[in-house]
C-alpha cells in the first residue's frame, strides 16, 4: 500500500505510483449504448491503493429495494444527509434520478462517505440544479472543527455513477461545480462520468462545469481515477473556466481518464481585459492559487474549447510553487486561446517545470 504524504511533488507522486501495486478500479461503466465509457480504456498507470474504489459490502443505507420506483431523487437527498456508504437497489436495469436540489454531505456523518451507483446510477440535475454539494466551511452542514479549511473529513469517494445535467448557474454563494462542488476534507472520483453539466457562463475566476475544488487537507491531492468528463460530442461539459475541473490551490492526480469536447466560454480571461467580463480558460482543467501539482497518467486531453487561454490545460500558480508531470498521456486537438509558453495547449508561468514522459503533445 502507499504512504499518505502531505504537500509532494508532482513528480514525487507520479514516482510512487509507479512502484505501487495496483488499486481494484474494475470499471462497470463501458456500454457504449449509454454514453461514452468512464476512462480511458486503454490507460495503464498503476493505481495506488488509496486512490482505488472503496469497500461497499457494508452500506449505511441502501437507497431503494430492488424496484426503480423506491429510488427517488428524496431518497437520494436523504441518503447522501445520512452519510456513511451509500449505494443503490434499483433493480437490474440503468436508471437516471433527477434531483430538483442538490444533494449535500453533513459533516459529521463520515468520517467516510462514499456515494457508489453500481454502474448502473446516473444523478442528474435535470439542467436545473447543482448535483452534489461538500462544504466543510458551511455552518448549515455543521462545523466540526475550528479549522474548516484544513480538516482531514469528510473524505468523499464518488465511485461507479455518472452525473449529468447538473447546473449552479443559480448558485451565488458557491460558484462553480456544476455537477460537484466541494471544499474541505477529501474527494476522490473513480469510475466516474460526467455529461452535460455547466456552471456559470462567464467571470474571471468560476470554473468547474463537472467538478470545482477548494482547499483539501493537507494540500493532498484530488484524485480522479478512470473517468470521464465529455468523451464524445454532445456530451461535453460548459463553464466560464474549466469546462471539466477547476480548482484554486488544490493538486490533482488524473489516471487513466479522458477530458474531451468541454469548453470555457468566458470572455477576457483573469484578470479580464477591461470591456469583458472575464473567463474563457482552461478547456478540459482549470488549476489557479498557490502551492499546488497537477499529475497526468494515462489520460486523454483532446477536442476541447476556449476563448481566452489553455485549450487543454490553465495552470497559474500566483506563488510560482508547483510543477506539471505529464506521463504515457495525449493531449491533442484542443482549440483555441493563446499564451503557450511552453507546449502547445497549455498556459502557464514560464518558470512551472512541466515534465512530459512518452506522451503526445501537438
Amino acid at each position: 500500500m502507499c504512504a499518505r504524504a502531505p504537500a509532494v511533488t508532482a513528480a514525487a507522486l507520479l514516482a510512487a505510483l509507479a512502484s505501487c501495486g495496483g488499486a481494484d478500479v474494475d470499471n462497470p461503466l463501458t456500454n457504449p449504448e449509454d454514453g461514452p465509457p468512464a476512462g480511458n480504456l486503454e490507460g495503464e498507470c498503476a493505481v495506488p491503493a488509496e486512490a482505488g474504489l472503496e469497500d461497499v459490502s457494508a452500506p449505511r443505507t441502501v437507497i431503494g429495494d430492488g424496484t426503480p420506483e423506491r429510488c427517488t431523487p428524496d431518497a437520494v437527498i436523504e441518503g447522501v444527509a445520512g452519510g456513511g456508504v451509500i449505494t443503490f437497489d434499483c433493480g437490474p436495469d440503468p436508471i437516471t434520478i433527477t434531483l430538483d436540489r442538490p444533494a449535500k454531505i453533513f459533516n459529521d456523518t463520515g468520517p467516510e462517505i462514499v456515494i457508489d451507483g453500481g454502474g448502473l446510477v446516473t444523478l442528474s440535475g435535470g439542467g436545473r440544479t447543482r448535483i452534489l454539494y461538500m462544504n466543510t466551511c458551511d455552518q448549515e452542514q455543521v462545523w466540526t472543527t475550528p479549522n474548516c479549511d484544513n480538516q482531514d473529513h469528510p473524505r468523499l469517494t464518488v465511485q461507479n455513477l455518472t452525473l449529468i445535467d447538473g447546473d449552479s448557474r443559480g448558485e451565488t454563494e458557491s460558484e462553480g461545480g456544476g455537477a460537484i462542488f466541494a471544499r474541505g476534507g477529501r474527494l476522490k472520483l473513480v469510475n466516474t462520468r460526467f455529461f452535460g453539466n455547466v456552471c456559470k457562463d462567464d467571470g474571471p475566476d468560476v470554473g468547474g462545469a463537472g467538478v470545482r475544488v477548494f482547499d483539501q487537507y493537507n494540500d493532498e491531492p484530488v484524485y480522479v481515477v478512470n473517468s470521464t468528463f465529455g468523451g464524445e460530442a454532445g456530451y461535453g461539459n460548459t463553464c466560464a473556466n474549466g469546462g471539466g475541473i477547476s480548482s484554486i490551490g488544490v493538486s490533482w492526480t488524473i489516471l487513466n481518464s479522458v477530458f474531451s469536447h468541454n469548453r470555457a466560454i468566458g470572455e477576457g480571461g483573469n484578470p479580464a481585459t477591461d470591456g469583458t467580463p472575464g473567463g474563457g480558460s482552461g478547456g478540459a482543467i482549470y488549476n489557479d492559487g498557490n502551492t499546488m501539482t497537477l499529475s497526468l497518467c494515462g489520460t486523454i486531453i483532446e477536442e476541447n474549447e476556449v476563448n481566452a487561454h489553455g485549450s487543454a490545460i490553465f495552470f497559474v500558480s500566483n506563488d510560482h510553487s508547483g510543477n506539471i508531470v505529464i506521463d504515457r498521456s495525449t493531449i491533442t486537438n484542443n482549440r483555441g486561446g493563446s499564451w503557450y509558453p511552453t507546449y502547445p495547449q497549455i498556459s502557464n508561468h514560464d518558470d512551472t517545470p512541466i515534465e512530459v514522459t512518452d506522451s503526445v503533445i501537438e
